[in-house]
């Protein structure tokens, strides 16, 4: 199918061009740019929202996305999800266990889920995730979900990806300083205690409290007094203005396999959104994300390029023989090859 008929179909709004754009842009096949630039000119203007979802491996990321799609459906909303799974060693793809997880929500029409392969990318996503968000967008769905893999503390690209960011932990997750240390646990606008109906659940909830006050200077901000009426009714989780009208985020509990708390997350979702809104960081936000994409549309080209314009991978071939007997560094092939695109293709 042309790209022509594609578009055609995506402005139509019919499920099957969606998912062949989509096939078409993950896989990086002729023409695939050339859409994503047809498309560009409707993102920003239907107040689509992108929630990022992330965490480590069990912490019921995927049925807190399925308890939010259906959330989103009752308010009429139409949710597009784009759920990044480990690549199969066979055959290179996804291995779909988040979308089977989902298959209740996906039954729905104006929910469109698709599965993503890593393909070897780091950082919680696969290496289109972001633009495969942007064709959801441009299809019409309010709410884009976007599921990372199971993350560890550097795989931290859905908060560059996402205007919201959920971070989801578990009560058994590992040890409690694990919890407090820098990485992923820096880039959620909300937190949550997932399975809070097991032990453990309200020592780590403190603790993501407590190193909350950290970051702000006063360590037990957040932990409610034992014997105020807050402290009785369980009335943490709020967000808060703070000084310099930041985002304090909320930390909330939830028994996702049940239901409960979700509605508490999406009323949150909605006071992030609006704090972005009001403090003009919405608009940053997007553009930061469309310099950060059109710088690694630059890097694809220019590697591409270099890949099959010039004669850098010949060059390199010859060089190899005294970069392993230790005469030549990487570094200095890498200089020469350099030194050579620059002034033409290397001879």
């Amino acid at each position: 199918m042309s790209i022509e008929h594609i578009v055609e179909g995506l402005e139509r709004r019919e499920p099957a061009a969606l998912a062949r754009a989509i096939s078409l842009v993950e896989n990086q096949r002729d023409g695939f740019e050339r859409l994503l630039s047809h498309v560009h000119a409707r993102l920003g203007q239907g107040g689509t929202r992108r929630i990022g979802i992330t965490g480590p491996p069990g912490a019921g990321k995927s049925t807190l996305t399925e308890r939010l799609i259906q959330q989103f459906r009752a308010q009429g909303l139409g949710v597009g999800v784009v759920a990044v799974d480990p690549t199969s060693p066979f055959t290179g793809g996804a291995l779909l266990g988040d979308r089977i997880r989902m298959e209740s929500a996906s039954l729905d029409p104006r929910v469109f889920i698709r599965s993503m392969a890593t393909r070897g990318a780091h950082g919680g996503l696969a290496t289109t995730t972001a633009e495969v968000a942007d064709l959801l967008e441009a299809f019409g769905f309010e709410r884009v979900l976007i599921e990372t893999v199971g993350v560890g503390q550097t795989e931290l690209d859905v908060a560059r990806t996402a205007e919201s960011t959920v971070l989801a932990l578990v009560p058994e997750s590992g040890d409690g300083i694990q919890t407090l240390k820098a990485g992923v646990m820096e880039i959620a606008d909300i937190y949550v205690i997932n399975k809070s109906d097991r032990p453990g659940a309200d020592k780590l909830r403190q603790e993501v409290e407590v190193m909350l006050g950290i970051r702000r200077g006063n360590a037990f901000r957040h932990v409610a007094p034992h014997h105020t009426p807050e402290a009785v009714k369980g009335g943490r989780g709020r967000s808060r203005a703070v000084e310099g009208g930041e985002w304090d985020p909320p930390v909330l509990a939830t028994i996702a396999s049940q239901g409960d708390g979700v509605a508490e997350l999406v009323a949150a979702l909605d006071r992030h959104y609006l704090h972005l809104q009001q403090s003009g960081k919405l608009v940053a936000r997007r553009r930061q994300r469309l310099a950060e994409r059109t710088r690694a549309a630059l890097a694809r080209a220019v590697h591409q390029w270099i890949a099959e314009d010039t004669r850098a991978e010949e060059l390199l071939a010859r060089r190899l023989d005294e970069v392993a007997d230790g005469r030549r560094s990487p570094y200095d092939v890498a200089a020469e090859i350099l030194d050579q695109v620059r002034t033409g293709a290397p001879r």
